[in-house]
């Protein structure tokens, strides 16, 4: 398989060939991968395979710099999902609604995104991937019509890769780094409701249960550090990459908080004039929601709207975001402080689950308590680099 460029395009001498001779787990189908399309990929690929499996569903994910931007599994369209990606009504098919609530979850990280799925492509996905910013798609199969419609987008250059369903990891896997070669075996512990006994207090019922499966196939092929929100089978908010947890509890929570303020009824009153990307009214809904417009900010999104905007003020911002129970929270790494749970309770969670060890655990277990959180400790430690 030839590659455009490695991680930059200056990195022009790239190779990929199969670790056992003969044994693809893909097979390119239409364009030409760059070193990171690729994988975000088999990231892609290996996190909705996973997460299917774990919950039964189809599952999909929109992948951005070897990170989910966001997951998800077949579930309702809300009315705001509906409007944005122009799906009258909200009723579509489960693999179409799985990648809809991925996508949503950050849609302004999400331009440009590789797109993963976990069942082979239908003409309705393929339909609403031709009027989304997509590079790329990776999954089992395509509908012929479907490889067909999606070899006309971005000129040709579209990416179209089919994974192998049945395909089996080597037991190690390999990385060669500064003249280096770092072995490891393959985690291939299974994400089951078994991981979810060692709990602290409270019930888990049966949805917070799937929404922290689908939590932890998230964390397992995303940087870390990293922890998600989940909620109703769709993550919320994901952090990823971040030196310090709480930074990324943090992160992942203000992520968590404009997701569910675009529902507000004064950022779904946000007229645009006809004509403006569907892009551009993303990036302009989730500024306004920010509030921290600059005077530039301010003249650009006035005349993007047809009429003025009503302000957010603090108090409705409190009282919406005070609405969002039932959150579920998942950690790649065990909790070191209680702020982690401190924040995490700030944007509805009441479930958590992460590996349990540290030194302070007995801190954690007490914050959890305090707020009402049940938690569990899985024992596993999910990093991913």
């Amino acid at each position: 398989m030839e590659l455009r460029y490695g991680i930059n395009p200056q990195q022009a001498l790239t190779d990929v060939s199969p670790v056992e001779a003969g044994s693809w787990p893909i097979r390119l189908l239409n364009g030409e991968p760059s070193y990171i399309n690729l994988l975000d990929a088999l990231n892609g690929w290996q996190l909705v395979h996973e997460a299917s499996q774990a919950l039964g569903k189809p599952a999909a994910a929109s992948f951005k710099h070897v990170s989910p931007a966001g997951a998800a599994v077949a579930g309702p369209v809300d009315e705001v999902m509906a409007e944005l990606y122009g799906v009258g009504g909200g009723t579509v098919g489960d693999l179409t609604s799985a990648y809809l609530r991925a996508r949503d979850a950050d849609p302004k990280s999400s331009c440009g995104d590789f797109a993963a799925v976990s069942h082979p492509v239908d003409d309705e996905l393929a339909e609403l991937l031709m009027g989304v910013v997509c590079d790329g798609i990776v999954a089992p199969g395509y509908a012929p019509s479907a490889v067909r419609r999606l070899s006309q987008k971005r000129k040709g250059r579209f990416l179209i890769i089919e994974a192998d369903a049945a395909f089996t990891p080597p037991r190690m896997e390999s990385r060669e780094v500064y003249g280096l070669r770092l072995s490891q075996e393959r985690d291939q512990i299974p994400l089951t409701a078994d991981l979810l006994k060692d709990r602290v207090d409270g019930p888990l019922p049966a949805t917070a249960i799937a929404d922290l499966l689908l939590g932890l196939a998230v964390l397992r092929y995303t940087q870390s550090n990293s922890v998600c929100y989940v909620r109703d089978g769709m993550t919320l908010g994901i952090g990823a990459g971040q030196q310090s947890r709480v930074h990324c509890t943090r992160l992942a929570g203000d992520k968590t908080d404009v997701w569910w303020l675009r529902r507000h009824p004064a950022v779904r009153a946000l007229t645009f004039r006809p004509g403006t990307r569907t892009h551009d009214k993303i990036n302009w809904q989730v500024r306004f929601i920010e509030g921290d417009l600059t005077p530039e900010e301010k003249l650009r999104l006035d005349q993007a709207l047809i009429s003025p905007a009503a302000p957010l003020t603090a108090d409705q911002r409190a009282e919406w975001l005070g609405h969002l129970t039932d959150v579920a929270f998942a950690s790649d790494g065990f909790l070191p402080f209680r702020d982690n749970v401190d924040h995490a309770h700030r944007h509805g969670v009441s479930f958590i689950a992460e590996p349990g060890g540290s030194i302070r655990s007995g801190e954690i277990a007490e914050a959890c308590r305090e707020h009402g959180i049940t938690l569990a400790r899985t024992g596993l430690r999910l990093f991913h680099h």
